[in-house]
């Protein structure tokens, strides 16, 4: 008698839409796992407070400039001002950033900051009326933010794991795009108040205290490497350029935010076109960049999957400039809003493939000169971007120095890409400091990533 044939094996029911819809859900969502190490929650936090100040200063200082002057090439004229301390200061900080405790120098370069800031708020209620004195106030902003930027940039792989990086700077980027949308709506109100400028300036000054408490409250953060003992002055800044020069990857990444910010960035031209062209909504305008960034870094859980960055970059570095250009041919606030915040998403897509390539691409001991040249391309490049907008709008007018020059960016950054191939070809999983950590991991598997002094 013939054995029985065993019956077959059930056929695995699917899971339900709902579950499948949550688990995709979960995969683009924001990564919050960084929040679970206290120090980067701080500084996240102490930071957060910091852009809305940061940005209400950064609304008021042109709106006051342009009140003044009733020019835009004076305007522009604020990115010129702090031009050439970003670059000394980004540059040189850098270099002191491989060299000291780097909580000391955030400390430090944070409280340059928030006293300038006082400052801008004595020349606001003594009724100074000096362009001169504003632009002044914006230089010695400037260098203190390129050093304090450099250190920060260079403490936050060292409090969350390689493999986080990415979420972290997701998680910083969508907080500074929230400052973004929340500060020029707070600077949009209190503006309009009596004394506005004060209002404005004195709602700084209280946020970004916030970021001095965290800074406080920092482990130390010395260099990996010895690096306090190195001769420290211009040999190591020439030796970080020297590093970016010998890479394509970094000086390519680096020139491609050159690109956008200098060619595609618009914000020098919003009050003129908020005067002119859409009859108010300045802050709308200064908004609706970092609403496209906010919505995108809620979905941004994908961004650390991707492996090939460099040509991720390139196609959001274009995508920003195309969205730039089409928001500067139409007459209607909504629509003009609408596509700028197509380009804020775009942006903060790039934002944060730039950090981390640079962050994972170089090793501790030179990551603080790395993000001190980072510094300097990131916030000067718009300081540039303004003086070209600027100076563009009062020779050509508004639609050219708006749309024209991003429709450049467009045809720049994608030859630029295409023809650099390590850049275009950049997987993360093969540079150097990736194979770094993996033979560190190798030889010691436990290793701190703060001070042996930290807590």
């Amino acid at each position: 008698m013939p054995a029985p044939t065993p019956p077959p094996p059930p056929t695995p029911t699917p899971p339900p839409l709902k579950s499948r819809l949550a688990a995709g859900l979960r995969g683009v969502a924001l990564d919050t796992r960084p929040l679970a190490d206290p120090v980067f929650r701080r500084l996240l936090l102490g930071q957060s407070a910091a852009y809305v100040g940061t940005m209400v200063t950064a609304v008021t200082i042109p709106v006051q400039v342009y009140a003044l002057s009733r020019s835009s090439l004076a305007v522009g004229l604020t990115g010129l001002a702090g031009l050439v301390p970003l670059v000394v200061f980004g540059l040189y900080g850098g270099a002191l950033a491989d060299r000291f405790d780097r909580r000391v120098l955030y400390l430090a370069s944070a409280f340059v900051t928030w006293a300038t800031t006082l400052a801008l708020l004595v020349q606001a209620l003594a009724d100074v009326r000096s362009v001169p004195l504003i632009l002044g106030l914006v230089a010695v902003q400037a260098g203190a933010f390129a050093v304090s930027s450099a250190a920060r940039g260079a403490i936050i792989p060292r409090v969350v794991a390689p493999d986080l990086v990415p979420a972290a700077n997701t998680l910083y980027f969508t907080a500074g795009n929230v400052g973004q949308v929340a500060g020029p709506l707070v600077a949009g109100l209190l503006i309009g108040l009596p004394n506005g400028y004060c209002w404005a300036y004195a709602a700084d000054a209280v946020l970004f205290s916030l970021l001095l408490y965290s800074a406080v409250r920092l482990p130390p953060v010395k260099p990996a490497g010895g690096s306090a003992s190195r001769p420290g002055g211009l040999r190591q800044v020439f030796d970080g350029l020297r590093f970016i020069a010998a890479a394509p990857v970094l000086w390519m990444s680096f020139a491609v935010d050159i690109a956008a910010m200098t060619l595609a960035m618009p914000t020098a031209l919003f009050p003129e076109a908020a005067h002119v062209r859409f009859g108010g909504g300045v802050g709308l305008l200064y908004s609706a960049i970092a609403v496209g960034s906010v919505v995108a870094g809620l979905f941004s859980g994908w961004i650390g999957r991707v492996r090939r960055q460099g040509r991720a970059l390139a196609l959001a570095v274009t995508a920003w400039a195309a969205a730039v250009a089409l928001a500067g041919t139409v007459h209607h606030l909504a629509a003009a809003a609408a596509l700028l915040a197509l380009a804020g998403a775009a942006d903060l897509v790039s934002a944060v493939y730039r950090q981390t390539i640079l962050q994972t691409y170089a090793p501790d001991a030179m990551r603080g000169r790395l993000q001190g040249v980072f510094t300097v391309v990131v916030a000067g490049g718009p300081r540039l971007g303004d003086l070209r907008a600027g100076a563009m709008a009062t020779a050509t007018g508004l639609g050219v120095a708006w749309s024209g020059s991003a429709l450049l960016c467009v045809v720049v950054v994608m030859a630029g890409a295409l023809l650099v191939r390590p850049f275009w070809r950049y997987d993360v999983t093969s540079g150097p400091a990736s194979r770094a950590r993996s033979a560190t991991s190798t030889s010691s598997p436990s290793r701190r990533r703060c001070s042996p002094n930290s807590k």
